[in-house]
């Protein structure tokens, strides 16, 4: 998996930099793996030397994998710029706001857009999650089985999603299809078909944003009006940022919650005592969803860019490097939380994870995703309380932004 190389000088191939004593790593960590394949590697990768430099893409990238190297990696924001926001993928892609910007213009946007993220905003939406979340509980139950993934875990965040922006929650009947063909097109699915859903989801957004013009309503409450109307240093948003905007919104929370789901569930129909504690005790629901986020991110690392030569503990960068910000790697340290692979109810500490980053670009998503996965841990097994994996199924796990492509979940009627 990985072998020790030292640094030759200027005639290095193109990409690859390695410092003396610095292991370089070969691991693919944006191929598909069995179910935990990828924190089986990083686990390793990460007791095996503090830091390793990964060559298997044309920039190379160098991994921080240690929670503290990590944390301090967030908070090193002045120097290591979203440029780069993956490191698998540090080309600049399609464009995300507010993650693209840095600094001034980074906060100033985030503060248009925190008022409908905050604790007390996410309070509001609380009824409707618990109302949305036991629609699509009784809708399966009568079933006696689901693929838990496909039919519940990515219906219920796109419902509340559209709900969020004051979109019409029935719209999801064709908004979920486009989204997953976006979703599948950014991990080997049909580039053309991506291209079409994408341009369909654009033009649904313009036209929302459109009719908020046209007829805006309270700002306090609906977040495309408050879009429209938002001023930064005098200046309205453009059209295209707005529409950025939402679209990184879906690309963020949709994906995320949905894997989020499929990786608790897998662990409660898997782990009883776990399970039977939450149907007893429904108020530990958001402890377990903290525990949950620490042991199974889903987001398994973060990519910068260096904007000037430095020394970090020992690892010199250069101007243009390519840096991992290892999440999942993190949430799993020894040091910082023992016993990492072991399920602990009221984990010491459990809290400062980075299944949500760290600094200034710390997800803007992060208590309505907390609130979401909660109000599922609660609604569901208050309704279904007993489930097993379907027998015989192999699970397996997306790589890059882990995911499980299915789950199939069955119970008694």
């Amino acid at each position: 998996m990985s072998e020790t190389r030292q640094r030759t000088g200027p005639d290095d191939a193109p990409g690859v930099r390695t410092m003396r004593g610095c292991p370089v790593s070969h691991t693919e960590y944006g191929e598909d793996s069995e179910l935990y394949g990828h924190y089986a590697l990083l686990d390793a990768e990460r007791e095996a030397a503090r830091f390793h430099f990964n060559d298997t893409r044309p920039r190379g990238f160098w991994m921080l994998q240690r929670y503290d190297d990590v944390l301090e990696g967030f908070q090193n924001h002045a120097v290591w710029t979203t440029r780069v926001r993956s490191a698998l993928n540090p080309e600049p892609g399609i464009a995300l706001l507010p993650q693209d910007l840095n600094g001034k213009e980074h906060a100033k946007l985030r503060r248009v857009l925190n008022p409908f993220f905050s604790p007390a905003a996410v309070r509001r939406m609380e009824p409707l999650a618990h109302s949305r979340c036991v629609e699509l509980v009784e809708e399966v139950r009568p079933k006696g089985g689901c693929d838990f993934v496909a039919e519940f875990a990515i219906r219920y965040p796109t419902d509340l999603f559209l709900s969020l922006l004051g979109l019409p929650v029935a719209d999801g009947e064709f908004f979920l299809p486009w989204s997953e063909t976006l979703f599948a097109g950014f991990f080997g699915g049909d580039p053309k078909a991506a291209a079409e859903a994408r341009r369909n989801i654009l033009e649904y957004f313009d036209q929302a944003v459109n009719e908020r013009r046209a007829a805006p309503r309270d700002p306090a409450e609906d977040m495309v009006t408050r879009l429209v109307q938002a001023r930064i240093d005098g200046e309205p948003l453009s059209q295209e940022d707005i529409l950025t905007i939402c679209m990184t919104l879906m690309l963020a929370g949709l994906d995320t919650t949905r894997s989020a789901l499929g990786f608790i569930f897998t662990h409660l129909a898997r782990h009883e005592e776990d399970r039977r504690r939450i149907i007893a005790e429904p108020e530990l629901a958001p402890a377990a969803v903290e525990e949950f986020l620490r042991m199974y991110p889903l987001v398994i690392q973060a990519g910068r860019e260096v904007q000037e030569p430095q020394d970090f503990h020992g690892l010199p960068l250069e101007k243009g490097d390519v840096v991992w910000l290892g999440i999942a790697s993190a949430n799993r340290d020894p040091r910082k939380f023992p016993d990492p692979d072991r399920f602990v109810l009221g984990r010491e500490g459990v809290n400062q994870n980075l299944a949500f980053g760290a600094g200034p670009h710390r997800c803007l998503g992060m208590h309505l995703a907390r609130l979401e996965l909660a109000v599922v841990l609660r609604e569901w097994h208050a309704r279904i309380p007993d489930y097993r994996i379907r027998p015989g199924v192999t699970l397996t796990e997306r790589g890059g932004q882990l995911t499980m492509p299915t789950l199939p979940l069955e119970w008694e009627v």
